[in-house]
């Protein structure tokens, strides 16, 4: 559990220092220092990524089919996206088309994730920044139950006798002091504002989700053997289709096997639209006054996707949420995007701990450097092993600094609603941004009026344009995405079965398996939705080994440190503004960085403490 500290010690020579070393409740290791003014107002904030592993170093001399399988254990929560995003990339370096089959079973592996992800992040990762849990020991379960039947009237599990078997198990769970991820929380900390019967009714939910998402994630292992850490090949799917096959372990996918994903596909649309997206609006109404409208500021101000399942050498037609990038809240104008260009894709390492020849400049990805360069600033306290201060004018941080054209950007499902809602603006004929519109506009009538009519609150009119750029505008992007892709996945499930009914089995395309048909050269770059916001994947590939290859991962755009102008990272700029109802509780703090769910293992990979080498591979 995070240890917060409040010290002597000044950032920048002002205010008040709070320290959050580490931040739990996410993926991997972070840092966070803050200054409040006089008001407990955070003033200025300094987020840090502490550990390092390096995998594009690793990766350098190795055979390109087998990217994927060292990509993917990046980390274990975004299981597959990496892999994914890898086979993109060799595909697109090396001109391979994909047959129709391997696509659809990709883009539902890749939507699971993203419902599973979301729900996990929800109810798991961020539900306890909104939610006491020791409230809702007092909770009335028949008032529980009338309120679950207002705000989720479709849910059968609903019943008074329901919520108090929860509630029961809940008491001795609190009384055998076996806290386990309730232990060490904020309870009864002022900053906390649903009524307990709210709070029984999310922890209710938090125990459902816990059950069925395990559930959702066999479709990976229907289709990529296993989970975490599914197979892909470059070319398509390992995966053969065979309908008259026994479905065995081992054997190929039969009708049998397809049936049950699209049961767990049914499975996950129900719990979002009955459960998730129901617990989202009624939290969020509640919190509206009290807390809705900070943690946006700089950071959704600019904002930046490749385009969400649209793929650079896929069918165009497949766009299902447009891409994109807007600057300083202008959501009047899109600018396009392209992974390729030099000049508006850039990593800055001034303020992270590796080097470059001349870091007054930054690399595009295909000349991205991973050089580890660790070393403390002169205003820094402590050691490699214990810091006790950043120095924010020096180098700080794991993750580097990217930027689109020079521009510091938010990077997630936030940014793509944001991006889809000014795609319908500008393009009403654009389906998907228009659906999402309609998604965002749904949401806005529902915590402005239908929900405060049902709890007995004041309605409000905050527009989208108020609402999304803020904490939880982030996490309800995040449930309206879950829902969107949860309904998109039974698409490419009926797609696959029509498809395959007309006679096409093919999932692999061979065609340049064998490294003699492949140039002396090529590169490519592979991006993919990932849950967390955009990623991508650039690979150089020379004499049939890889030369060069770099990630920049969601959480690097979003936990980025300084870079050489001094423009701060998505995480810094959202915390700027943020008022604390009790400083040495920093509850405030977590719901900001929490809402992006970051995932610093992406972004920042594990070293020794003293920095030494701990092994070497030859590579062969």
């Amino acid at each position: 559990m995070s240890t917060y500290e409040t010290q002597g010690f000044k950032l920048n020579d002002s205010g008040r220092r709070i320290v959050v070393d580490p931040v739990t409740r996410i993926e991997g290791h972070m840092r966070c220092e803050v200054n409040l003014d006089a008001n407990n107002v955070i003033q200025n904030a300094v987020s840090t990524g502490t550990m390092w592993r390096g995998l594009e170093v690793i990766l350098k001399g190795r055979d390109p089919r087998d990217a994927w399988a060292f990509v993917e254990r990046i980390c274990g929560v975004c299981t597959g996206v990496h892999a994914l995003t890898s086979v993109r990339a060799v595909e697109d370096a090396l001109g391979i088309k994909i047959p129709k089959n391997a696509y659809l079973i990709r883009e539902l592996m890749a939507k699971t994730l993203t419902v599973q992800d979301h729900v996990v992040h929800f109810y798991h990762l961020h539900a306890l920044d909104w939610v006491d849990v020791v409230s809702a020991l007092k909770a009335d379960p028949k008032r529980t139950s009338e309120l679950q039947q207002m705000v989720s009237p479709a849910h059968a599990l609903s019943s008074p006798g329901y919520f108090r078997d929860v509630q029961s198990r809940l008491k001795k769970f609190v009384e055998s002091g076996q806290l386990g991820p309730f232990m060490n929380g904020y309870w009864g900390n002022p900053a906390y504002k649903l009524p307990p019967e709210a709070n029984l009714m999310a922890v209710t939910h938090y125990l459902e989700a816990l059950d069925l998402q395990k559930e959702w994630v066999k479709i990976h292992t229907i289709f990529g053997g296993k989970n975490p850490h599914p197979n892909y090949l470059v070319g398509g799917m390992p995966c053969a289709i065979n309908m008259d096959g026994n479905g065995a372990a081992g054997a190929p996918l039969n009708m049998e096997r397809l049936n049950f994903v699209r049961a767990r596909i049914e499975e996950a649309i129900a719990f979002v639209k009955n459960v998730y997206i129901p617990d989202v609006l009624a939290i969020g109404t509640i919190y509206k006054d009290a807390g809705w409208l900070y943690g946006g500021g700089l950071a959704a101000t600019n904002v930046f996707d490749f385009g969400t399942h649209s793929k650079v050498n896929y069918d165009a037609s497949t766009d299902q949420m447009p891409g994109g990038a807007i600057l300083n809240g202008n959501w009047d104008e899109i600018f396009p995007v392209d992974p390729r260009d030099p000049e508006q894709i850039q990593e800055f390492v001034s303020h992270s701990w590796y080097k470059y020849a001349d870091e007054a400049k930054g690399l595009h990805p295909w000349d991205g450097v991973t050089e580890a360069n660790y070393e403390l600033g002169p205003k820094t306290k402590g050691s490699r092993t214990n810091i006790e201060r950043i120095d924010e004018d020096a180098k700080y941080s794991w993750i580097k600094a990217p930027r689109w054209r020079g521009h510091a950007m938010e990077v997630g499902p936030l940014s793509r609603y944001i991006l889809g809602y000014a795609h319908a603006l500008k393009n009403p004929n654009n389906s998907g941004a228009a659906y999402m519109k309609e998604q965002v506009d749904s949401a806005a009538r529902m915590v402005n009026v239908e929900v405060p009519k049902l709890l007995g609150l004041k309605e409000t009119a905050y527009t989208a344009k108020q609402l999304l750029p803020t904490t939880i505008g982030r996490t309800l992007a995040r449930a309206l995405e879950g829902q969107y892709c949860a309904e998109m996945m039974l698409d490419d499930y009926n797609e696959l079965i029509a498809n395959i009914k007309a006679g096409d089995t093919a999932t692999a395309n061979v065609e340049k398996w064998d490294p003699s048909t492949w140039p002396k050269e090529a590169k490519g770059v592979g991006i993919s939705a990932a849950p967390r916001g955009s990623l991508g994947h650039w690979i150089k590939i020379k004499d049939g080994k890889i030369e060069n290859y770099q990630c920049v991962v969601p959480t690097t755009w979003n936990g980025s440190p300084r870079d050489t102008k001094g423009q701060i990272g998505a995480f810094e700029a959202a915390l700027i503004g943020t008022p604390m109802a009790k400083a040495e509780q920093p509850l405030e703090i977590l719901r900001t960085l929490h809402s992006f769910d970051p995932c610093l293992a992406c972004s920042t990979h594990v070293m020794s403490p003293d920095g030494q080498e701990l092994t070497s591979v030859k590579v062969r």
